[in-house]
């Protein structure tokens, strides 16, 4: 399996955020998919430790829209510092064509 792909793991401070930055993605074809989880988050924040309740924002895209996507999450984000996590992974034959039709990958 050669087929290049890219997960983004990011999160929003509501359900609302997180469905318009995924609607927004998807629209300018820089994602395939975009996966929206509620989640109960505790992380340290200018020097306290600090709990709210987020969405975690799974991005499914392709290696060529990686500095636009990234570029795109920052600017579009509520968060002064978003979460941006990207790590390769690998798509079976199917999925990577569907992946490059959606991000318009030729």
């Amino acid at each position: 399996m050669a087929n290049p792909a890219i997960l983004a793991l990011t999160t929003e401070a509501n359900q609302a955020l997180a469905e318009q930055l995924a609607t927004t993605l998807l629209e300018r074809q820089l994602a395939a998919c975009v996966a929206l989880k509620p989640v109960h988050s505790f992380y340290r924040w200018q020097g306290r430790i600090e709990r709210s309740e987020e969405v975690q924002i799974l991005i499914k895209s392709h290696p060529a829209c990686a500095a636009a996507l990234e570029e795109a999450v920052h600017s579009l984000h509520s968060y002064s510092t978003p979460q941006w996590l990207v790590w390769s992974a690998q798509a079976g034959e199917a999925y990577a064509a569907w992946l490059n039709e959606c991000c318009a990958i030729s």
